[in-house]
């Protein structure tokens, strides 16, 4: 497949294109910075490009003709100031003047609803996690919320707290809702999981909770 991946120099954004690439994929990573991409990445397998996300016409060629864009954008900080719904919003606008349709972007899990049967004190540590980052939980679901009024075919992943552990292709997965006690998961299987779905109808338009 033809990608285009947002966010490449991010965790899970280094993590598709790496398991991208290992996988056949042609990638074509959008970065503001190339020189923070991975050394390890077979730049001859990469078609990079410093794309500023203010220049429509420049992430329009980034995403036109692709089967897919894959998005790990998001704050880097507790203080988001709307760059995730304001970023994933260029970028699908992008897509909807080229026609481009399959969407996958990260979220979180608290963003999705709370799942039937959630212990109380998973209930307890996901209000005091959302109250510590109650702006980055805004952003993402105004990013949320933004994407089901467009045209795409998105999917929204959302994970819990994210580990450097490694890939284990093992974990559950809830389209439109969350796992009992969704703790934690890899960057690596966050990837994994975002690869997977790419041709997954079940997966369209939803948001999909995933974790160990």
């Amino acid at each position: 497949m033809r990608l285009t991946v947002f966010g490449a120099t991010g965790g899970v954004g280094q993590e598709v294109v790496g398991q991208a690439l290992a996988a056949g994929h042609e990638v074509t990573v959008v970065v503001r910075d190339p020189a923070r991409l991975p050394e390890a990445f077979d730049t001859l397998a990469l078609h990079g490009a410093a794309v500023p996300l203010d220049d429509p016409a420049a992430v329009r060629a980034a995403v036109a003709g692709r089967d897919a864009v894959l998005s790990g954008l998001g704050s880097r900080s507790r203080k988001a100031d709307g760059v995730a719904e304001r970023l994933t919003g260029r970028i699908v606008d992008a897509m909807e003047a080229e026609g481009v349709r399959r969407l996958l972007v990260v979220s979180a899990t608290p963003v999705g609803p709370v799942p039937a049967g959630e212990p109380l004190v998973d209930r307890l540590a996901r209000k005091a996690i959302g109250a510590v980052l109650a702006d980055l939980y805004a952003d993402l679901a105004r990013m949320e919320a933004a994407l089901e009024r467009g045209a795409t075919d998105w999917t929204s992943v959302r994970p819990p707290k994210l580990t450097d552990g490694p890939r284990t292709g093992v974990y559950r997965k809830v389209v439109g809702g969350a796992p009992v006690s969704s703790r934690s998961i890899s960057r690596a299987d966050v990837a994994h999981a975002m690869l997977g779905m790419i041709d997954d109808p079940a997966a369209v338009r939803q948001g999909v909770g995933i974790a160990y």
